[in-house]
């Protein structure tokens, strides 16, 4: 994309032609680095120098939360104060585990990231919340601690308050990935969504998105302070998420404009990634740009399909599952899922007024496909879950017309599953998958396909939030895997005109966003696992 080119297209031609630019096809891939030095990757850890740190308590051992009362009746709100705030990040953005295999280590953490690079930065803006000053501080995983970035003095009868806003480090995924690095960015968003919900539901706390524009977004993060962040990279801001102990109905509507960080004091400068770039990627600035928050609501609200609500037989604590998420690396590809997990996992990607979905407005507009392979009692094939019923519809007439769209006999009634053909999908599955064997070796696999075009000529930062409903599709598909005894991973590498070809698929419709499989995982007795943060004291349990 050259310069003219450039000024004179919209943004949402800039959009599209980013994301057909960025397809991977089976004779090429995306454009990308040519060679990798993973002795100079990126840091995965961004401080701030000369910001006053705060030492964050360690305490998701004395959480009882189950993990099934996040999507029922929550449990009693903890306080909102600098010990929850400290549940809180530990539980969504902390080390879960060090890994170690030979001279390497690296870092688990509880959101996940295309290929372990975590480009999301972890912001908090607090008001009134004892044990911590009021402003903005930035959240570093690898200690467990606040960063202190703007110290604002306390409003008398404010209220009490807490935000968490997070950003992208685009070049710590183009450094792998290349230009489709920011589609990566956003899938990555809506893990970090999940998350936060998740583990704001542990607390017996709520989680919404905030309708934001990017100006304020920028403003609100310190992210528009250039003196701060000079000759280092930069940080695109995504998202506020407005979190409220108990059933939020009382949640603020709009963004914190009153905390006063204009006048504040500032403190704080931003760390270098990077010291030898290779490559330069400009299309993604130029897709950032073009996709900025508008401040528009995600959905628009629509009459949701009443229901059942969604139980859970499994006793597990909440904290365990969501400090146990892993990727599995590999399969055993002769492992049979039972019908009841498969169709529980199902239906925990329903959208119901509950966690997690009840971070946006009402509304889906993913719909998974499924490469069914080795699922006890369900013939090996392709299924459709449309999510929406007027996104049923579409679908139906936009897939090929020779599919059966036949309902599964079996199946609970209000889970809107239907087989389109049966067939052994594990070949075509892991084709398209850019030839991934787990795809294949998974008890099954999935492509999200996103209701695109309309949505995102309408309003190009839905291109982002489209990416964000995929992520967090992706994100209750690793929890309940990890609840059921399985695990997933997410294919954010998929030949995605080969997928539309195979479905039938023509024009922009619909398009694939992200792909992920379940199964069971086979471990490498090679890597150890050592404690996320050793050495550190817990908070003592009360007696």
């Amino acid at each position: 994309m050259n310069v003219a080119a450039l000024e004179a297209m919209s943004p949402a031609e800039v959009t599209l032609a980013y994301h057909a630019r960025t397809k991977h096809t089976l004779p090429r891939y995306a454009p990308g680095p040519e060679t990798l030095d993973w002795d100079s990757q990126p840091d995965p850890f961004r401080t701030f120098a000369d910001a006053p740190r705060i030492l964050l308590p360690l305490g998701a051992h004395l959480l009882a939360t189950r993990f099934g009362e996040i999507y029922g009746t929550p449990p009693a709100p903890a306080e909102l104060d600098l010990q929850g705030l400290a549940l809180l990040l530990e539980l969504s953005f902390g080390l879960a585990a060090w890994k170690e295999l030979g001279p390497d280590r690296w870092a688990l953490r509880c959101n996940p990231s295309s290929g372990n690079l975590h480009p999301t930065e972890v912001y908090a803006l607090t008001a009134n919340m004892p044990g911590l000053c009021d402003g903005l501080h930035h959240y570093v995983s690898r200690d467990h601690t606040l960063e202190q970035r703007c110290r604002v003095t306390a409003l008398p009868g404010a209220r009490q308050g807490l935000w968490i806003g997070l950003s992208s480090i685009h070049w710590r995924e183009a450094w792998k990935y290349g230009e489709r690095a920011f589609r990566y960015c956003q899938l990555d968003i809506g893990h970090a969504l999940g998350a936060l919900r998740y583990a704001a539901g542990a607390l017996g706390w709520t989680a919404r998105v905030v309708e934001c524009d990017a100006a304020t977004l920028t403003a609100l993060m310190g992210l528009d302070r250039a003196g701060d962040f000079s000759g280092v990279e930069s940080e695109d801001g995504d998202v506020l998420v407005a979190i409220e102990p108990g059933t939020g109905a009382g949640l603020p509507a709009a963004a914190p404009c009153d905390l006063g960080l204009a006048q504040g004091e500032w403190g704080g400068r931003a760390s270098l990634l990077d010291r030898r770039p290779l490559y330069r990627w400009p299309v993604i600035p130029e897709v950032a740009r073009a996709t900025r928050a508008s401040g528009k609501p995600f959905h628009r609200s629509v009459a949701q399909k009443a229901l059942p609500a969604l139980t859970h037989e499994h006793e597990a604590r909440a904290a365990d599952i969501l400090l146990g998420r892993r990727s599995a690396q590999r399969f055993d590809s002769r492992f049979e899922l039972p019908l009841t997990v498969f169709y529980r996992l199902l239906d925990a990607l329903l959208p119901r007024a509950a966690a997690p979905w009840d971070l946006f407005e009402p509304g889906a507009s993913l719909h998974p496909v499924f490469f069914v392979h080795r699922v006890a009692g369900l013939t090996s094939g392709l299924y459709a879950l449309p999510r929406s019923a007027e996104g049923g519809k579409a679908l139906r007439t936009a897939l090929r017309s020779d599919f059966t769209w036949e309902p599964v006999g079996g199946a609970p009634t209000h889970l809107p599953l239907v087989r389109l053909v049966e067939r052994d999908c594990r070949g075509v599955a892991r084709t398209v998958s850019c030839h991934q064997a787990i795809a294949s070796d998974g008890c099954f696999s999935l492509s999200m396909l996103a209701e695109f075009e309309h949505a995102v000529r309408a309003d190009p930062s839905c291109y982002r939030q489209l990416h964000w409903e995929a992520g967090l599709l992706g994100h209750v598909l690793y929890l309940e895997a990890e609840a059921a005894g399985v695990r997933g991973t997410g294919i954010g590498c998929f030949f995605d005109d080969p997928v539309h070809d195979l479905l039938g698929l023509t024009g922009l419709r619909f398009q694939a966003l992200y792909h992920f499989t379940v199964g069971r995982p086979l471990g490498d007795d090679r890597i150890t696992t050592a404690p996320a943060y050793p050495g550190r004291p817990l908070i003592p349990a009360r007696e």
